[in-house]
């Protein structure tokens, strides 16, 4: 990872033993400087839009789209949950938001005449960005994530990106299958991780030029922060999205990214608890005659369990599921007590949507993305059941 400014050579490191830590140890860790007498564990944001620079400047901290000391202890935090066993080697930058990090790997590495392959089953704006893309000039091969399709509209791209899980359908593709794929035709690849996190599968030791994810959603945790990040091994691209960083001023305030560090140190146990959650609603929902499409990487009878097994460490905390109509969906959601009716996922606090609502996504109406939260999980599961009970007292 590169360093910069006053802070990088005195960071904390965890050390040689990195790798054989536990996630929950990294993830408290992870990022901090060494101990100083009388100051924070972790600093307070550095508001500054400027800093001190007499003469020519020579590295540090000079100009606050560049560069900021709070940036500095989160993106090294995210290397080291990121890439562990090579954490010296990443360079991670941070973002506004998930979109800005997205858009500054598709806009800094393909121009005019290149090829990018997108899956078509992926996040609800990429169709917009795809539009953009074409108005660049840009070809824009998709493909289904499930059955590593993107395979098979790999030749002569420049670009391929794997959202994995995918969201909201939750199919899962080979990583390394897909990333060897597109090395061998010359093309890059980066991997979505949002839904996984660093904890569910670390997209870099599986053969990704670059891991991308939204902080917005479960690696920060409480839902009142947007944020993005990039972490990536290669100078040279690195420096491309920098530059692009730096261009467009797609940066975070230092208040979200002090708050961002703050939460990583709950890591951990959130997404235990909020795994072990999923997995609990997935089972229950799976007795359930009104329940049809139940997807859930984490089942064995999941068509993605196969595959999430061999490169998931966890497998997140979204639920997806379909109710017969959108009237029994609209009645299911009005009738959660502990569920808030919310777009977004990854929080501690459980939420559930329609997704057809937006518009945006190749699902039924009555379709549920459902994020499972840190309640109990004889709480959680029994307010869906009775929820869904109650849903059924009225026809359609």
């Amino acid at each position: 990872m590169t360093e910069s400014g006053p802070i990088g050579d005195g960071a904390a490191r965890i050390g040689d033993g990195a790798a054989r830590i536990g996630d929950g140890t990294r993830a408290v860790r992870a990022g901090l400087p060494e101990p100083v007498k009388h100051e924070p564990t972790l600093p307070g944001p550095v508001f500054a839009a400027h800093f001190h620079l007499p003469g020519v400047p020579t590295g540090g901290y000079a100009y606050g789209r560049d560069d900021n000391p709070t940036w500095t202890h989160l993106e090294r935090a995210i290397g080291e949950l990121e890439a562990p066993d090579s954490a010296a080697d990443v360079e991670t930058l941070v973002f506004g938001s998930g979109m800005a990090a997205i858009s500054a790997v598709l806009f800094s590495q393909l121009r005019a005449g290149d090829a990018v392959v997108l899956p078509d089953d992926g996040y609800q704006v990429l169709p917009l960005v795809r539009e953009q893309l074409t108005a660049y000039g840009i070809e824009v091969r998709t493909a289904p994530t499930g059955g590593d399709a993107q395979l098979d509209v790999l030749d002569g791209a420049k670009l391929l990106w794997i959202e994995t899980p995918s969201n909201p359908g939750l199919d899962v593709c080979d990583v390394r299958r897909l990333a060897d794929a597109a090395h061998a035709r010359g093309a890059l690849v980066a991997v979505d991780n949002t839904l996984a996190t660093p904890l569910g599968q670390r997209p870099l030791e599986l053969g990704a030029d670059f891991a991308v994810a939204s902080g917005t959603k479960m690696l920060t945790g409480h839902g009142d922060i947007l944020l993005g990040y990039v972490a990536c091994r290669d100078a040279e691209l690195t420096a491309s999205v920098r530059n692009w960083r730096k261009i467009v001023g797609a940066i975070p305030g230092p208040m979200e990214a002090w708050l961002a560090h703050r939460s990583l140190a709950t890591l951990q146990l959130r997404a235990d608890r909020q795994s072990a959650n999923a997995q609990a609603l997935a089972e229950a929902l799976r007795e359930r005659a009104e329940v049809s499409g139940l997807r859930y990487p984490g089942l064995p009878d999941d068509p993605s369990y196969k595959i999430a097994v061999q490169q998931m460490r966890r497998f997140g905390c979204v639920v997806s599921f379909t109710l017969p109509t959108r009237a029994r969906a609209e009645r299911f959601l009005e009738a959660l007590h502990l569920v808030d009716d919310a777009t977004s996922f990854g929080g501690v606090r459980s939420t559930a949507e329609r997704r057809r609502r937006w518009g945006g996504d190749a699902v039924s109406e009555g379709f549920i993305r459902f994020s499972a939260g840190a309640e109990d999980p004889a709480d959680l599961v029994a307010d869906v059941l009775r929820a869904l009970d109650e849903s059924a007292g009225t026809a359609d």
